[in-house]
Formats: structure tokens, C-alpha cells, sequence
């Protein structure tokens, strides 16, 4: 599935993600500056919190409670090695039943579950964006 929109139609898109959701663990792809923490700061409100949202870039991990759990929000750009994320227990919260929203998954592809959603995201202009949704039930491919 594949959709555009813009910033002033980014909450009913993550509506109707959420509503597609069939695993807790989604990643997110995109070059920099492509909306991909925009897009979870959209899904985490939707989600219900009033938690401020924004970048884990420097602290690797964000913690946000919602109505019906926890969201854990990853961001690897940082990270030189899967084995940083081992050092933070990725395991843990990966096997956790709450949310885990992750950004530049390519960096610990090797320790991700195999069932898991893919988002990608696009730029088309200033403006616009376009994402692929995608639900991967086996083998990787980043």
C-alpha cells in the first residue's frame, strides 16, 4: 500500500495505519529530513499520550505511555554497531508487549524480529510525502 499526503493530512494517516498495525514492531525508513519522526510523533498521539514527542537521536531511546501501554522509540542513526543496541537491552523491549517504533533499523537489522511492519518514507516535494506500507512475515530485506 502506498500513500501520499501532506502535513496537514498526517493524523488521519496515522489513523489509518494504526488500524492496519498487526505488530507492535514498525520500522521506519527514510533519508534525513523525510518525516519519519513527524509520522511517529503523529501515531504516538493517535495512540493516545501527552507525552511531548520528539527525536531520540542522542539519547538512542524515547519512552512515551499511551492509553494502553508503553511506546519505545528508537532512533540508530547514531549507533556504529548492532551491538550498541545489545548494550541497551534492544531484546528487552523488543520482546516487550508494547510499541517499538524504530528508525535507521538497517543499523541492527540482524536483531529484529522477522514479523514486523515497514514504512517507507519518500519525499516527493517540500510539501509532500509518500510512504510504503509493507508487513514483513519473514527474512529481511532493508
Amino acid at each position: 500500500m502506498k500513500i501520499n499526503y501532506t502535513l496537514d493530512e498526517i493524523d488521519h494517516v496515522a489513523k489509518r495505519l494504526l488500524k492496519k498495525f498487526k505488530n507492535k514492531v514498525v520500522i521506519f525508513n527514510g533519508q534525513v529530513g523525510s518525516g519519519k519522526t513527524t509520522l511517529i510523533r503523529a501515531i504516538v498521539n493517535e495512540l493516545g499520550t501527552y507525552d511531548k514527542i520528539s527525536s531520540p537521536t542522542f539519547s538512542i531511546v524515547n519512552e512515551y505511555k499511551v492509553r494502553n501501554g508503553i511506546v519505545y522509540h528508537f532512533d540508530f542513526y547514531r549507533i556504529n554497531n548492532h551491538n550498541e543496541a545489545l548494550d541497551i537491552g534492544i531484546y528487552e523491549y523488543l520482546n516487550s508487549e508494547n510499541w517499538n517504533f524504530i528508525e535507521w533499523a538497517d543499523k541492527i537489522q540482524v536483531l529484529l524480529p522477522k514479523n514486523l511492519i515497514k514504512i517507507n518514507l519518500s519525499v516527493i516535494s517540500h510539501q509532500k510525502r509518500e510512504l510504503e506500507f509493507l508487513e514483513i512475515d519473514s527474512d529481511l530485506e532493508m
